[in-house]
């Protein structure tokens, strides 16, 4: 009998279940149609492109304006397994957002193995912390800012809710709530599969950005999405995340996509009238009923 090295995984079988292409035939083609459709909305939308937020090379985003001052800001992480694609990937949602009088935000920053996910977090941070202290000059209101990822990007979507703002010089609730989009929220398996060629942590840095293991930590709104297509094993991570926060006193919302793979779900957040989308606009108008994170505590 083969050895299981988590839960009831071989080492096969982990391998497999972190490995988002096994469980999606027209992941190549999907990919290719976010650049090809963020392309296009870039050529005919205008926008602020490379804003610099920090001093790294990669560090820059595009801005959506939504054509009103004072508007909420959406901010929004690409994912790619933190090794692999940028903002460039992402413009495609950007008109759903603006349409609706929402700025959309498109952060870059360095991929593995470039840098470790210490130093792609701390570049997040500065990005945060530029769109809080310039959303006015952009026409935005830094009192609404949002924030989403998709695959990896809604990991580091989640590790940033997690965060303690204050040590940075910002509002504890700077962020008012989350859309998770296919992510991975607890690393001990990922470091037991093969991804951990890759990702570099120590044992420490692992469970300190595992968010499902801070439930507590993450006291704003926060919507979580997967597909059902998707490997089990996400599908598993997006479930027990729910759990964790929901056992916290956070109520959570758990989104499931019927017929959707790890791919296609990231598509429907430039759909208004998809699951995901409505769950975006629902936080920004929710906010009014919760001015501030802390009101969940």
């Amino acid at each position: 009998m083969t050895a299981a090295v988590y839960l009831s995984y071989s080492q096969e079988d982990l391998d497999r279940a972190y490995d988002q292409r096994a469980w999606a035939a027209n992941a190549g083609e999907l990919i290719a149609q976010y650049a090809s459709a963020s392309a296009d909305v870039r050529s005919r939308q205008a926008h602020c492109a490379d804003i610099k937020y920090g001093p790294g090379t990669d560090e820059r985003l595009d801005w959506f304006d939504a054509g009103q001052t004072g508007g909420p800001i959406h901010i929004h992480l690409h994912g790619g397994a933190w090794r692999a694609l940028s903002k460039a990937d992402v413009s495609f949602a950007a008109p759903a957002f603006t349409e609706q009088g929402i700025a959309f935000l498109a952060p870059d920053f360095t991929n593995l193995p470039a840098v470790r996910i210490p130093e792609m977090i701390d570049q997040l941070v500065r990005a945060v912390s530029f769109v809080y202290k310039n959303a006015s000059s952009f026409g935005g209101d830094p009192d609404r800012i949002f924030i989403s990822g998709h695959s990896s990007g809604a990991h580091l979507c989640a590790v940033l809710l997690a965060r303690d703002w204050t040590r940075d010089g910002l509002p504890a609730d700077v962020l008012k709530a989350g859309l998770c989009i296919a992510g991975i929220y607890d690393l001990e398996p990922v470091m037991l599969s093969s991804r951990r060629a890759y990702v570099d942590l120590t044992p420490e840095e692992m469970f300190s950005l595992s968010p499902a293991r801070h439930p507590r930590s993450i006291r704003c709104p926060l919507t979580i999405a997967y597909g059902e297509r998707e490997s089990p094993e996400f599908v598993r991570q997006a479930a027990s995340f729910a759990e964790a926060l929901r056992a916290s006193g956070n109520p959570a919302q758990l989104i499931a996509l019927p017929g959707k793979n790890h791919f296609e779900i990231a598509l429907d957040l430039g759909r208004p009238g998809s699951a995901i989308f409505e769950a975006a606009i629902a936080q920004i108008r929710m906010f009014k009923n919760h001015p501030s994170c802390k009101s969940l505590s």
